[in-house]
């Protein structure tokens, strides 16, 4: 039966409103947001309920959240801990351990006192499980990504970007001053007409291994093989594929087995590692120069010590136990096998991640709080995030959730978001 419905407040808010909406306008004050803004707000205060809920345990598959100023037992669909590393027994006993001997913080910059021999272990155990020949840690995955685009390019180059890259990777051409060009998601035709208009220019092509809104791929095999035909130069982001994809864990790259195609690899430990921070691995001559010119690296604290020892044993134990790889796949064709078959929508999700997708603003945020007053902890994702009529809720499956929180979870959306999607038919 459903339940009944989480009260909606009668205020002014205005639904045809958006963030996109108050990113400029009128102000005396820098310092000041855009006309509207903070009335826009105070309207939207139970709609922002469902944002930075505090979790009062650690992002296992059940967790507790405070809601409506109680705490809310939920399934947890909302969390990047794909293979249960972030509270993994060996883990924290790695972490107890480095922060007993090394103390909280790294207290500089890696360029001059931040690093520890810990940091190094990482570096070289990170090269040597991508067969690569350096590595360097970043002490933020967007900042990492940030800092490497922005390293490497400069005024007179063209970064060529699907349209759906993170916003870490766009900033990073922003602030390299460099040229962008964009093309259409996963098309290779659109791939190539970016590169033939930048012919003579020196181009980098920029991708992820799984696009952290829509759940998918990237097609690497075609989209390589434009690159290579234009003799451009290729750079992937894997911060939601790695370790979770390929046989050994090694990211999208390993698991279309086009690892040799592409010189530099990215990723990040705030996701499958359940820790935080980032890495980028490639040639040595390459790693070199971005230590002096990857700004986040060179003027910010170096991960803490106790970070850097839990991310060796996740590495460890991630290489060691490949059956977590598999209940993450298993657990993720199995929901959304299932969430397809009541009319929820996932879109192109191929992947542990997939959008539940609702299409409209306000009935996004009024069956997000009867989610949430349900226990089913999912992440509602609006526009500019994702396009207006694209509104969704995201969904993260993970190794640790069994068939029993995966059923109690598609029993909730049966209950909930269904017969909502089945009105709006």
């Amino acid at each position: 039966m459903r339940g009944e419905s989480a009260p909606e407040p009668e205020n002014g808010f205005d639904a045809s409103l958006s963030l996109g909406d108050f990113v400029v306008g009128e102000r005396a004050d820098a310092l000041s947001p855009p006309a509207g803004w903070t009335e826009w707000r105070q309207s939207a205060a139970w709609e922002a309920q469902l944002y930075q809920p505090a979790m009062l345990q650690s992002a296992d598959a059940r967790t507790t959240i405070e809601y409506d100023g109680k705490p809310q037992p939920v399934i947890n669909l909302c969390s990047y801990n794909y293979l249960g590393l972030a509270n993994h027994p060996k883990v924290i006993e790695a972490a107890h351990g480095a922060l007993g001997k090394y103390g909280m913080g790294a207290c500089g910059s890696p360029m001059l006192s931040g690093m520890t021999d810990l940091h190094r272990k990482l570096e070289r155990a990170l090269a040597d499980f991508l067969g690569r020949e350096d590595a360097m840690l970043f002490n933020s995955g967007f900042g990492g990504a940030m800092g490497t685009i922005a390293g490497l390019l400069r005024k007179s180059d063209v970064a060529i970007m699907d349209n759906r890259s993170h916003l870490s990777l766009r900033d990073g051409a922003v602030l390299s001053r460099s040229r962008v060009d964009r093309f259409e998601h996963n098309d290779p035709a659109s791939l190539d007409e970016a590169l033939s208009r930048r012919q003579g220019k020196r181009n980098l092509v920029i991708v992820e291994g799984i696009y952290s809104m829509d759940g998918d791929f990237a097609t690497l095999d075609s989209l390589l093989d434009v690159v290579e035909a234009h003799d451009a130069s290729v750079f992937i982001d894997e911060a939601h594929s790695m370790l979770a994809c390929g046989s050994n864990g090694r990211g999208a790259a390993e698991h279309y087995d086009v690892e040799h195609r592409i010189p530099l690899v990215y990723g990040t430990f705030s996701k499958a590692f359940g820790a935080a921070g980032g890495f980028v691995t490639g040639a040595r001559e390459t790693i070199e120069y971005l230590r002096f010119y990857a700004h986040s690296y060179v003027y910010s604290c170096a991960l803490p010590p106790v970070v850097v020892a839990a991310i060796l044993k996740a590495l460890e134990l991630a290489q060691r136990d490949p059956g977590a790889r598999q209940r993450l796949w298993e657990n993720a064709e199995y929901f959304r096998s299932q969430a397809n078959s009541l009319g929820i929508d996932t879109g192109a999700s191929n992947t542990y991640i997939m959008p539940l997708i609702v299409g409209e603003r306000g009935r996004m945020y009024r069956i997000g709080h009867e989610l949430r007053r349900r226990g089913l902890w999912v992440a509602p994702v609006d526009y500019p995030a994702v396009p207006e009529d694209r509104i969704c809720f995201r969904a993260c499956v993970t190794a640790n959730h069994t068939r029993a929180d995966l059923d109690e979870a598609l029993n909730i959306l049966e209950d909930t978001l269904v017969p909502d999607l089945l009105q709006k038919a």
